[in-house]
């Protein structure tokens, strides 16, 4: 587990550079875990009780409406935090399902961990402000695209944005990502260039 610790710690860094000494005592707390392919992390209705940071795998958050309609909103994979942001942060039930789409790997550390070390490393605030920053700006940058943007406009940016995603993620899930029926997406599959 060494690699992967090294990976968060690059990763961390490249958030929010912490002193040495903070930075490997904060990571010392984060926990490996594996976790088997279609495997539901948090269930809506549940409480995120952790934040992860991928080091294999894929994974999706979506969300499931009462016609059993699901809706992608995000994948998470290598490097990157995972787990949902905004139950985690406020410790409210969550409105989203978190699974695995690929067999994955994860450090993990839990909400009652996080709040000590913050007691105990300031600096973590700083740290998290800027996460959860560039996590907003993201999810208001999609949010305009969603709202905004063509079919065609979505399909390039998310290629243009993630060339590798199409590879890596079903595409039933991408075309629930970008709000597209799946056989329009399969039509832009096959006549957009990315």
């Amino acid at each position: 587990m060494p690699m992967e610790k090294a990976q968060l710690k690059l990763f961390l860094n490249n958030i929010y550079p912490l002193p040495k000494t903070d930075l490997d005592y904060f990571v010392s707390f984060w926990q490996p875990v594996i976790y088997k392919r279609k495997t539901i992390l948090t269930v809506a209705g549940e409480t995120e009780k952790y934040l992860y940071f991928v080091t294999v795998g894929v994974q999706r958050a979506f969300y499931l409406a009462e016609n059993n309609k699901e809706a992608s909103i995000v994948f998470t994979y290598p490097p990157s935090f995972s787990g949902i942001a905004d139950s985690f942060l406020t410790q409210t039930p969550s409105l989203y399902f978190l699974e695995t789409i690929t067999a994955s790997s994860f450090l993990r550390i839990s909400y009652d961990q996080l709040q000590q070390l913050i007691t105990e490393i300031p600096a973590l605030q700083n740290l998290l402000f800027k996460a959860t920053s560039f996590a907003l700006k993201g999810a208001l940058e999609r949010h305009i695209e969603l709202q905004c943007f063509s079919n065609e406009e979505k399909f390039k940016t998310l290629f243009k944005r993630s060339p590798h995603i199409l590879n890596i993620v079903p595409h039933k899930y991408l075309a629930s990502y970008l709000g597209i029926d799946a056989t329009n997406f399969s039509k832009l599959l096959s006549t957009v260039k990315i």
